[in-house]
């Protein structure tokens, strides 16, 4: 039983000693990716917070209000005054999340196809949203004065949604310690469990064994902070952002994962981490790619984590939108290399999705009630794409949109098909597709079985087809959205072979 009378680094240490996973890579290398991961392609991630009052640039306003001379520090004093009068602190009151509704939500995510969810319990600011007997700043005992974490969980579980949760507590060594540099709100004495907590000098992010280094108590209290989340959510995945990988976090790291999965294991359930950065041995976790991913499909699953704006994961004035058709040619792309998408939406305060947010979850979920099946419980095929445009390989590669064209394409297998999305639909319905050629010498590639079937998913109208020794074409006439295709978005061709 995964069980805590207390939260102490030596009640953690008991429950790991008595299940099967030990603190080593070794030891956390017979993991199993949990099966419903491979078959659910489609997360959201939630970015909601005391930072989504200001919803000024990013969701590190709580750092940047108090670096001076950068435009969160001027917009700071315009409009709340100087940080000693007003500090970041001042924002829970007024994050009353008065609107929140997590049945809603977790219809809209439903709907867009989603099979799991990702809120964030913890950010970089140290406000964590659920109830927690390690701190009092916490949700159910300010600001909102409920439990968000938990009523979200609840509310997806009624839906069969996974429920999962991130960790980013790591950042929060250093993430208000520009606010000791000049007056604010930000001083000491600063003890464990206040707020601000320990407020250190910001490290050299391009030299993570710069000093200074986080202290035990630090380090303590980042362990049972997340052993508390397992304990009381039970998630399904947990994930953890980029600081982690720091040096002096490997052996609680070790710990906090050997809880984890025995935890899973008295669940009767398969758990596992997302990690980034080579923070965790490969095969220990899930590897996750933060905007961007793989130029070629991997033999392991992986996750990519973006969100619908470029310029920030929270709720802000000034959000960079991508488009709908974006955001489904990423999908289809990740799916076809192995990898999950984990999409990001960024409520507002009162706890309402914004409009855009709601508008690209609609077109998601309009374009998977059509084509979900080339998606959820794929396969990847022999080859993942063909075509011109090609993904830029790597994090924060989702800066700039790829365009695509009617030539590329993005395959996936499953359900006795062979699915190939067009990521560019054809102005005049003809459709070619180089990776099905009829050909009988392996050596030359094609595609040596013998088709059966050809359909366009959600078409209404009639197909003409023909395999030849130079692909698969394929004329579906005029498409139009009255014959059942969006042509604005990717079109889904569904091969079935003899």
């Amino acid at each position: 039983m995964c069980d805590l009378s207390e939260y102490s680094l030596p009640a953690v240490e008991e429950m790991i000693a008595r299940g099967p996973y030990r603190p080593d890579w070794e030891s956390l290398m017979q993991a199993k990716v949990p099966a419903w991961f491979s078959r659910e392609k489609l997360g959201i991630f939630i970015h909601w917070g005391v930072y989504s009052v200001p919803a000024y640039s990013s969701e590190w306003y709580s750092r940047n209000m108090y670096i001076r001379g950068t435009p969160a520090y001027e917009h700071h004093i315009k409009t709340y005054g100087p940080q000693n009068v007003f500090g970041y602190k001042d924002f829970i009151p007024l994050f009353t999340a008065e609107k929140f509704d997590p049945d809603a939500w977790m219809e809209l995510f439903e709907r867009a196809g989603a099979g799991y969810v990702f809120p964030v319990a913890e950010h970089h600011d140290g406000f964590q949203m659920y109830e927690s007997s390690l701190s009092r700043w916490n949700a159910k005992e300010m600001g909102p004065r409920r439990d968000v974490l938990g009523e979200l969980k609840k509310a997806a579980g009624k839906r069969g949604i996974k429920f999962c949760t991130s960790s980013h507590r790591a950042e929060h060594w250093f993430f208000m310690g520009h606010g000791k540099a000049f007056a604010s709100d930000v001083r000491e004495p600063l003890a464990r469990g206040d707020f601000y907590w320990p407020a250190m000098p910001e490290p050299d992010p391009h030299d993570l064994g710069s000093m200074p280094y986080p202290t035990e108590e630090f380090l303590e209290d980042w362990l049972l902070r997340t052993a508390e989340i397992i304990v009381k959510y039970r998630p399904e995945l947990l994930y953890f952002d980029w600081w982690i990988q720091h040096e002096a976090f490997k052996p609680w790291l070790k710990k906090i994962a050997a809880f984890y999965y025995n935890c899973g294991k008295s669940w009767g359930k398969d758990v596992m981490i997302c990690y980034k950065y080579d923070a965790m041995m490969a095969g220990s976790g899930i590897a996750e790619v933060e905007r961007g991913g793989f130029a070629e499909a991997k033999p392991y699953p992986w996750q990519t984590d973006t969100a619908v704006a470029r310029n920030s994961w929270c709720y802000t004035d000034s959000l960079d939108y991508k488009s709908s058709s974006e955001i489904i040619c990423t999908l289809l792309d990740v799916v076809s290399k192995n990898g999950n998408l984990l999409l990001n939406i960024g409520p507002k305060a009162d706890g309402t999705i914004p409009d855009a947010d709601r508008r690209i979850l609609a077109d998601l979920a309009a374009w998977m009630h059509v084509n979900g099946e080339a998606i959820t419980g794929a396969k990847v095929w022999r080859q993942s794409s063909e075509g011109p445009s090609k993904a830029e390989q790597g994090p924060f590669s989702d800066q700039t949109e790829t365009v695509y064209t009617p030539q590329d394409y993005r395959f996936t297998a499953g359900h006795g098909a062979i699915y190939a999305a067009c990521l560019k639909c054809p102005g005049d319905g003809m459709f070619c597709i180089r990776s099905l050629a009829k050909n009988s010498d392996p050596d030359k590639g094609g595609f040596h079985g013998l088709i059966g079937k050809v359909e366009i998913l959600g078409y209404r109208g009639e197909l003409c087809w023909e395999v030849k020794t130079d692909g698969l074409f394929v004329n579906a006439g005029m498409l139009s959205e009255e014959a059942g295709v969006d042509v604005r978005f990717p079109v889904v061709l569904k091969i079935t072979p003899v």
